[in-house]
C-alpha cells in the first residue's frame, strides 16, 4: 500500500495534508501512515496517541510517523511512544526534501518561521469544500492557547498566491472554497502594505468570478476591517455566515484569558453585521470551565448565546495545557466543567433548533456533500434524499427538521 495522511483538528491541517500526501507520495515512501495531529486541548491530543496506537496493532509493519502541533509542541513525548517510527515538525511538514530523509525527530524551531510558501494543490482528497490556506501562526498569547507554539508567529501567504490557488481549485471542479488559518483576520501584517483581509475576499470574489461560494472560518470580531464588513454587506458569494472566536460571554474572563474584546464588543459586532447582512448566521466558541470562573461568570457565557444570535455552538471543556499561564489558575473541578459544558451544549442545541424551526419551507441553495448530507448558504446541514451525487448546487425546499439536520420536502 502507499500512503495514508489520518488529519485530526483544524482546517488548516486538511489543507496540509493534501500536500503531506502528495509529497511523500512523491519522495516514493510506501505503506506509511503519517498523523498529522493536533494539540488545541489534551483530548486532542489523547485521541492522537490512541489513533497511533490502534493502528499499530491493526498494521504491525506500517511506518508510523506523527507530525503536526502535537508532534511540535510534545516532539519527546511521541518520539518515545514504541509505535512511532519518526516525528516531523509543522514547518519541515510542508518541506519535499523533509520525505526523502528518515532521521527519527525532524522537529526545527517554529517561531524561527517567517513566510508560508505552500504549493498549489488542485483536490483535497474526500473533501467537497476546498480549504485554502491564507495565513498560519499567531501574534497573541491568550493564557489558554498552547498553539501559537505550535504554529509560530503570523505570516501570510500572498495575495497573488492565494489567487492562484483558488482559481486552481475553482477549474478543478469545486464550487466552495473555505479561507483558512490560525488567525485569520490577522492576515497580510507580514506582508507589503499591509493588505487586510477584506481586501483578500475583495480580490478573491473579483479575480475568480466563476467561484460559487466563499467561506471564512473562524474570525476574531476586533479585527475585522472595513473592507471585510462591506464585502458582507455588498458580495452575495460571500457566505452569511461567520464563526466567532467568543471563548467567554464575562468580561473578567475574557480578560484573564488575554482576550481583546469584552461582552459588548461581541455584542454589537453581531449587531452590526445584521445590519448590513440581515440573513447572517453566527457560529461561535465557548470554553466553559475557564479557571475562576463562578457561576455567575458562567451564566453570561449561557446567556451570550442569546444576546449575540449564535445558532452553531463549538462547547469545549476547558483543558489545562500545561506551559500556558492558565494551566497555573486557580482550577475549576472537572465534575463542574463537565457540567457546565453540557448546559452549553443544551442551549446550543437549542439555538439550533430554532434556527431550523425558521427554515422549515425556505427554499435554499444546498451544496452536496459525502455521506448524505449537504449545506446550505449559512452552514446549516442538509439531510439529502438517497442516493445524491456530491458536489451538485441544488436548489431545495424543507419539510421539517430532527433537531441536528433540515429535512428536504
Amino acid at each position: 500500500m502507499g500512503v495514508d495522511v489520518l488529519t485530526f483538528g483544524c482546517r488548516l491541517n486538511i489543507h496540509e495534508s493534501e500536500v503531506i500526501r502528495r509529497d511523500a507520495a512523491a519522495a516514493g515512501l510506501s505503506d506509511t501512515a503519517i498523523f498529522n495531529t493536533c494539540a488545541v486541548t489534551g483530548e486532542a491530543v489523547r485521541q492522537a496517541r490512541q489513533a497511533i496506537r490502534k493502528l499499530r496493532r491493526e498494521r504491525p509493519d506500517t511506518h508510523i510517523v506523527v507530525t503536526g502541533c502535537a508532534a511540535q509542541t510534545e516532539a519527546e513525548t511521541f518520539s518515545a511512544m514504541p509505535e512511532v517510527d519518526r516525528v516531523v515538525g509543522n514547518e519541515e511538514k510542508l518541506k519535499p526534501e523533509t520525505w526523502t530523509r528518515q532521521e527519527k525527530i525532524a522537529v526545527g524551531d517554529i517561531m524561527a518561521a517567517k513566510e508560508i510558501a505552500l504549493p498549489v494543490i488542485d483536490t483535497i482528497e474526500g473533501y467537497t469544500r476546498a480549504f485554502v490556506q491564507v495565513q498560519n501562526g499567531c501574534d497573541h498569547r491568550c493564557t489558554f492557547c498552547i498553539i501559537p507554539y505550535g504554529r509560530g508567529n503570523s505570516r501570510s501567504m500572498s495575495m497573488d498566491d492565494v489567487v492562484s490557488q483558488v482559481r486552481k481549485l475553482v477549474t478543478s471542479g469545486y464550487r466552495e472554497v473555505v479561507l483558512t488559518g490560525v488567525d485569520i483576520t490577522s492576515y497580510g501584517s507580514n506582508l507589503p502594505g499591509a493588505p487586510k483581509l477584506g481586501k483578500l475576499v475583495k480580490q478573491i470574489l473579483n479575480a475568480v468570478p466563476e467561484l460559487e461560494r466563499l467561506r471564512l472560518s473562524s474570525i476574531d470580531l476586533v479585527e475585522a476591517d472595513a473592507d471585510l464588513l462591506d464585502a458582507l454587506g455588498e458580495e452575495a458569494r460571500l457566505m452569511p455566515h461567520l464563526h466567532l472566536s467568543l471563548q467567554s460571554g464575562d468580561d473578567l474572563i475574557l480578560k484573564r484569558m488575554k482576550r481583546r474584546h469584552l461582552r459588548a464588543d461581541a455584542i454589537a459586532f453581531c449587531d452590526q453585521v445584521r445590519r448590513l447582512r440581515p440573513d447572517v448566521v453566527f457560529g461561535g466558541d465557548i470554553i466553559a470551565g475557564f479557571p475562576t470562573e463562578t457561576e455567575e461568570m458562567f451564566t453570561r457565557s449561557l446567556d451570550l448565546v442569546a444576546e449575540c444570535g449564535l445558532t452553531h455552538l463549538h462547547v469545549f471543556p476547558f483543558s489545562a495545557r500545561p506551559g500556558t499561564p492558565a494551566a497555573r489558575m486557580p482550577q475549576v473541578s472537572g465534575g463542574v466543567i463537565k457540567e457546565r459544558a453540557r448546559r452549553l451544549r443544551e442551549k446550543g442545541d437549542e439555538a439550533l433548533r430554532r434556527h431550523l424551526d425558521g427554515e422549515v419551507g425556505r427554499r435554499r441553495r444546498v451544496l452536496t456533500e459525502m455521506g448524505g448530507i449537504g449545506r446550505t448558504e449559512h452552514f446549516t446541514q442538509v439531510k439529502l434524499p438517497a442516493p445524491t451525487a456530491r458536489g451538485l448546487m441544488l436548489d431545495l425546499s424543507f419539510a421539517g427538521h430532527d433537531g441536528r439536520q433540515l429535512i428536504v420536502a
